[in-house]
C-alpha cells in the first residue's frame, strides 16, 4: 500500500468511527471539495461537512472498497447508509470518490453519485416524480449549503460578527 492508498484508507475508517478531526487532517489548507448536492466547497467548508455528517449522523455507517491511488491521484467507492433527517427515510448511497494529492494531503476530493437515486430515497414520492429534474436539486444544494452555514456558525460562533 503507497502512501495515499494509506491517506484514504485512513480517512475511511476515521470516517467510519465518526473521527472527524482525523477526516479534517488529511486535506490541504488549500483543498476543494464537489459532490452533486456540495458542488464547491473549500477547505473550511469540506472540513466542516464532514464534522457535520459525523456529529448529526446518529444512524450514519460507511463501508468502503476498491482502494487505489498513485503518486498524485487516488479512488474509492463508499457506501453510505442513513436516515435522511429532513424526511425520516432510510437511504443507501453509493459513492466513487477521487482524489488529487500534493504533499501528502487531499488538495481535491470529487464524490459522484446518482442524484435521482439518491433523491428517490431521500425524498420518497417527491424525489421519485422530480427528482431528477434540477428544480430538485439546485432546492437540495441550497438547503444542504444553508444547512452547513447554520452548523459552522453554531457550532465556532459566526466569525463574522467578532
Amino acid at each position: 500500500m503507497n502512501n495515499n492508498e494509506s491517506v484514504i484508507q485512513s480517512f475511511y475508517q476515521a470516517f467510519q468511527s465518526r473521527d472527524y478531526k482525523s477526516m479534517q487532517n488529511v486535506y490541504a489548507d488549500n483543498a476543494v471539495f464537489s459532490d452533486p448536492v456540495f458542488p464547491s466547497l473549500n477547505a473550511a467548508e469540506v472540513k466542516s461537512m464532514w464534522e457535520m455528517f459525523c456529529v448529526n449522523g446518529k444512524d450514519l455507517k460507511i463501508e468502503f472498497s476498491k482502494v487505489s491511488a498513485t503518486e498524485n491521484t487516488g479512488s474509492a467507492e463508499w457506501l453510505a447508509t442513513y436516515t435522511f433527517s429532513a424526511t425520516g427515510k432510510k437511504v443507501k448511497n453509493r459513492i466513487t470518490a477521487h482524489f488529487q494529492f500534493e504533499n501528502g494531503k487531499i488538495v481535491k476530493h470529487t464524490d459522484t453519485f446518482d442524484f435521482y437515486n439518491w433523491s428517490k430515497q431521500a425524498l420518497g414520492f417527491t424525489g421519485l416524480l422530480l427528482g431528477w429534474t434540477s428544480f430538485v436539486k439546485n432546492k437540495v444544494r441550497k438547503t444542504a449549503r444553508k444547512s452547513l452555514m447554520y452548523y459552522t456558525q453554531k457550532k465556532h460562533g459566526d466569525r463574522k460578527s467578532k
